[in-house]
């Protein structure tokens, strides 16, 4: 009798645990498309601008206010890749973000792809007006990719380098440290290689670098909040002792 209840509760705890490990894989995916999609979504939408807050404020002859529409949701990435870092762990962190260059490339072969297709006479969109809109994206792409590759490796270490440091707490701190550099590496890098390429006239890159940075470190510090609910609910949902992470199969 007590070797059958006994038996009983092993399964039980085996079957829990496999249903926990399923659960926690489908997340990861869930946070990687989420991840994929503002990465890619941002490279494609860059060209439009505009201005984030109705104040006519100049400076380095740019307007402080001024951004392009694609660093909407960029900043969803950094906040993905912190969670998995302080979730998932450091190479599941990085694995994302290797993950993000395939997309970025292979969406670049689609719109190419697609931008060599001749559109037909009836076509709502002609040739020309997607050769303008999409036209760039090899560019983007690269300057993204460039960018987001320091960015996110650069986020990805100092996070854990902060975990390590203060054993797991103060996650305001590692969070707003990663973000902040990892955010101006990314803004510095990505403009530097489009004004390289004369997308962007040299005397709008201080001016820019300035508006997209501050705009990114604002939004930086406002999801610091939805951080800590996200690894609230996943040390609850997962019971997660202080800084334990969840290991993938």
């Amino acid at each position: 009798m007590y070797c059958f209840i006994f038996t009983e509760r092993i399964y039980s705890q085996y079957r829990m645990a496999i249903k926990n490990a399923l659960a926690a894989q489908r997340i990861y995916f869930l946070l990687g498309a989420l991840f994929i999609t503002s990465l890619v979504v941002s490279n494609l939408i860059f060209q439009k601008f505009f201005y984030w807050y109705p104040v006519n404020l100049s400076i380095f002859g740019s307007n402080l206010f001024e951004i392009s529409v694609g660093i909407l949701p960029y900043p969803i990435t950094f906040l993905i890749t912190d969670l998995i870092s302080e979730i998932y762990g450091k190479k599941r962190a990085n694995d994302i973000v290797i993950i993000g260059i395939f997309a970025s490339l292979f969406s670049m072969l689609i719109i190419y792809t697609a931008n060599a297709v001749p559109a037909t006479p009836w076509s709502p969109v002609n040739n020309e007006t997607f050769t303008t809109v999409f036209g760039s994206t090899a560019i983007a792409v690269f300057a993204s990719m460039m960018a987001y590759l320091l960015a996110q490796f650069v986020d990805i270490q100092i996070y854990h380098f902060w975990k390590n440091l203060t054993k797991g707490k103060h996650l305001w701190l590692r969070n707003n440290c990663s973000t902040f550099l990892s955010q101006f590496v990314d803004t510095a890098t990505v403009l530097l290689l489009l004004c390289l390429f004369g997308k962007i006239e040299w005397s709008k890159f201080l001016g820019l670098l300035s508006s997209g940075f501050i705009f990114k470190v604002l939004i930086a510090a406002l999801d610091t909040p939805f951080l800590y609910l996200g690894v609230h609910l996943f040390k609850k949902r997962f019971n997660l002792k202080p800084n334990e992470e969840i290991n993938l199969l």
